[in-house]
């Protein structure tokens, strides 16, 4: 049995849905349900005795105690995060309270029942903490991509906040010998990605007749992954990495924002045109950039394909296709998830930048 945190998430719950796909070993879920935390997620799973759904903060140590002692799991998969730049600028408190304070209630939570384990459980156990390359900072045009070894220039309240977090765990497994692995992952995209992030909020919005937002010239590079991939590259590193060891997972595909928009246009025009004829191009929106908006992200995934023999499966060209199909084929997901609070925060965000 494997622990996962923040397991109604994106990535989180992708995760649970993959692992549970690809073997029948249970796994307990947590997740506080924040904005992002979606239990219809996870709704395919409903009766799957494999699966078991805890509602619950990273930071309640009581919880956590008792899920350990209960369940003894072999393995805790760390997702529990506040995760999107804007609104730790908007409100960086919940981004230390989440991944700073709660990932250090968690340790501490893991390394308590680690230190009680028998010798063989404790030798096998795994803490594996899933972290961004946004702790790495932003790179000029012809810079090398980031790799394992690359200095922390974490430049926003969440990739501060993320920094912080794995020079936690980097610290358990150095002091006190807790069992870690750590992985930092590029822009992932996918199905059930809340509708904030770039990719889905672009679809979301072309279908409304609503307007693209773009920041600054929308030249902003970023290496994109498919969020299936990144499932698989967790896998494999929890079955086979090295322990204290630091794994950069990434798709090999840096795009510029403008041309991510442009790609998710193209789609909808071949997939769901418009009544009008014309090209969801027509309602690209530039809008005043972000603070400290990082350049260009990249990532070297060769230690990981080195190593572990993992390497991505899809390219951006297909995983893009199939994102863009998901949102088209789940649209009563899309109305479900677009909270009151949801719409809130994007008027808040986006109505300042017109």
């Amino acid at each position: 049995m494997i622990l996962v945190t923040g397991s109604a998430g994106f990535i989180g719950s992708n995760f649970v849905l993959d692992w549970l796909a690809h073997q029948d070993e249970a796994v307990i879920g947590l997740d506080k349900l924040t904005y992002a935390g979606n239990l219809e997620n996870l709704a395919s799973l409903k009766g799957d005795a494999r699966h078991t759904f805890v509602r619950g903060d990273i930071g309640d140590k009581e919880l956590l105690d008792r899920l350990l002692a209960e369940h003894r799991p072999r393995a805790v998969v760390n997702f529990a995060a506040e995760s999107h730049v804007d609104r730790s600028i908007h409100g960086p408190e919940d981004f230390i309270q989440t991944n700073i304070v709660g990932t250090f209630h968690l340790l501490e939570a893991v390394r308590a029942y680690w230190c009680k384990s028998s010798s063989a459980e404790g030798a096998a156990f795994r803490f594996l903490h899933v972290s961004t390359d946004e702790v790495y900072g932003s790179l000029a045009k012809g810079d090398p991509a980031f790799s394992e070894t690359h200095r922390y220039e974490p430049n926003s309240p969440y990739s501060a906040s993320k920094a912080a977090s794995d020079h936690l765990v980097r610290a358990y497994h150095h002091t006190y010998g807790l069992p870690v692995l750590t992985t930092n992952c590029s822009n992932n995209y996918g199905p059930l990605h809340f509708p904030e992030k770039l990719i889905p909020l672009m679809i979301v919005n072309a279908l409304a007749g609503k307007p693209l937002p773009v920041y600054g010239d929308g030249q902003q590079i970023r290496d994109w992954l498919y969020v299936r991939d990144h499932c698989s590259a967790i896998r494999r590193v929890l079955e086979a990495g090295k322990v204290g060891e630091v794994y950069n997972i990434g798709g090999w595909n840096e795009k510029a924002n403008l041309d991510i928009v442009h790609t998710v246009c193209a789609l909808l025009d071949e997939l769901r045109p418009r009544q009008d004829g014309k090209s969801y191009r027509d309602q690209i929106a530039f809008v005043a950039d972000r603070p400290g908006h990082d350049r260009r992200y990249a990532i070297d995934a060769r230690k990981i394909e080195r190593e572990l023999g993992w390497k991505p499966a899809e390219t951006f060209e297909t995983g893009i296709r199939k994102t863009v199909q998901w949102y088209l084929d789940n649209q009563e997901w899309v109305r479900n998830v677009q909270s009151g609070a949801y719409r809130q925060w994007v008027e808040k965000n986006y109505a300042e930048r017109g």
